[in-house]
């Protein structure tokens, strides 16, 4: 049993994050004394570690709401989940961390390094080798054209774009116990559909393929595993089901 205090020194938040976290039901204490302090056991603490999991993963507080109070939320699969996205963020540092060490060497005169070395590991790099993977599954002309779209929103209209998938994703993972093919399942997909404008025009096929994409890439996968185990899976089915509706109304 600990007190909200002695909670906060743990956990290292403040005691107002967590009186906060109690007010909006994100996380409640176990229980309440005499004197109104609140008391937290082992079950509030899980709670509190994949609250504090969930927001190192950079989703927000609705987010982790959502995804919490989900009747098929699994404890053990969400710190498998962790794992592996922890994994991969620990192999990227150590990519980054090998950068700064050739630089270091180069500029003491201990080695050669390349323009190119001096970028190795960053973000813009990943995100170059995303869009040529993608070339090569769909027209390269049309990847570009997206890239360039998306680079043509202002920052404002680019963080209303993505909290806005968020949300798509956040919705389907409420509603996955009423199955891929419920209406209210297909009626999300179509917003995820549509969604897909705001950087491009996917065909039938490749809505399928991009569903595929997000089950077998591993780096589309550990996205999507952090915020729910089942959800690429599931979203797989769903698209499935989506595009065989559009297909049997033409």
């Amino acid at each position: 049993m600990h007190t909200v205090k002695q909670l906060s020194k743990l956990a290292g938040v403040s005691v107002r994050t967590l009186h906060y976290y109690d007010e909006i039901g994100l996380l409640k204490p176990s229980s309440l004394g005499s004197n109104g302090y609140r008391h937290y056991e082992k079950e509030a603490l899980l709670k509190l570690q994949q609250i504090l999991f969930y927001r190192e993963l950079d989703l927000s507080l609705e987010e982790i709401k959502s995804i919490l109070g989900h009747p098929d939320f699994d404890l053990l699969a969400a710190l498998r989940s962790h794992k592996e996205t922890l994994q991969g963020r620990i192999e990227r540092l150590n990519h980054l961390l090998r950068t700064v060490d050739d630089t270091i060497d180069h500029l003491k005169g201990k080695g050669n390094m390349n323009a190119k070395g001096m970028f190795e590991g960053f973000n813009e790099e990943e995100q170059e080798k995303y869009a040529l993977e993608a070339e090569k599954l769909y027209d390269p002309e049309t990847v570009r054209e997206s890239n360039r779209k998306w680079k043509a929103y202002p920052p404002a209209e680019k963080e209303r774009i993505l909290a806005e998938g968020r949300a798509i994703y956040v919705d389907l993972i409420a509603s996955m116990p009423k199955g891929e093919a419920s209406a209210e399942v297909q009626a999300i997909i179509g917003r995820w559909h549509q969604h897909m404008q705001y950087f491009w025009s996917p065909r039938d096929e490749q809505l399928l393929g991009l569903a595929n994409g997000y089950n077998e890439d591993a780096r589309f996968r550990a996205n999507f595993d952090k915020m729910h185990p089942k959800l690429a899976g599931f979203m797989r089915s769903a698209v499935k089901e989506y595009v065989k509706n559009r297909k049997s109304k033409l």
